[in-house]
């Protein structure tokens, strides 16, 4: 059995604040304005895989309102939810992500960003992909007042993987 799950998140943002995407922090002179870390994508990625398997989304898993999540890690948000889909037997077969923002340039941080999401969610860094893409300086994204991810998860269950 196999699943497939979407995840996005976007944050507004805000001079002074620190920028992490996908667990790496990012030099530059705006961060997201959000309850937790903000990182945008660890927040698409925990979204996507709640999607796989129908679990709602993270505003219900650790909502805004709730102090204990206040400035929180994005790490371990995403690390509570794989625990729980693990325990309801799925693995992450392979994840694709696109992260929108018109600066700073990733490119230089790509390969740092695709270890640490590979890290995080347990599978070899080749089944990671990580794209950046601007906004062409159109729209929110393109006028750097938001940040935003989206992610696609692909779930196989355990008892469906195949051993070499």
């Amino acid at each position: 059995m196999i699943r497939v799950g979407l995840g996005h998140d976007t944050h507004r943002l805000k001079t002074g604040k620190e920028l992490r995407i996908g667990g790496v922090g990012i030099p530059h002179s705006q961060g997201p304005v959000a309850h937790s870390d903000g990182d945008v994508l660890l927040h698409a990625v925990t979204d996507a895989l709640l999607g796989a398997l129908a679990m709602g989304d993270i505003g219900e898993w650790f909502p805004d309102t709730d102090p204990e999540h206040e400035n929180a890690d994005s790490a371990r948000l995403l690390t509570e939810v794989l625990h729980k889909v693990h325990g309801k037997g799925w693995n992450v077969v392979n994840l694709d992500a696109i992260i929108f923002a018109q600066r700073p340039k990733l490119a230089p941080f790509k390969t740092a960003i695709r270890q640490r999401v590979a890290e995080l969610i347990g599978i070899p860094a080749d089944c990671v992909s990580i794209k950046a893409k601007t906004g062409e300086h159109v729209g929110p994204v393109g006028r750097e007042e938001a940040i935003c991810a989206e992610v696609v998860v692909l779930l196989e269950h355990k008892e469906d993987v195949h051993h070499a």
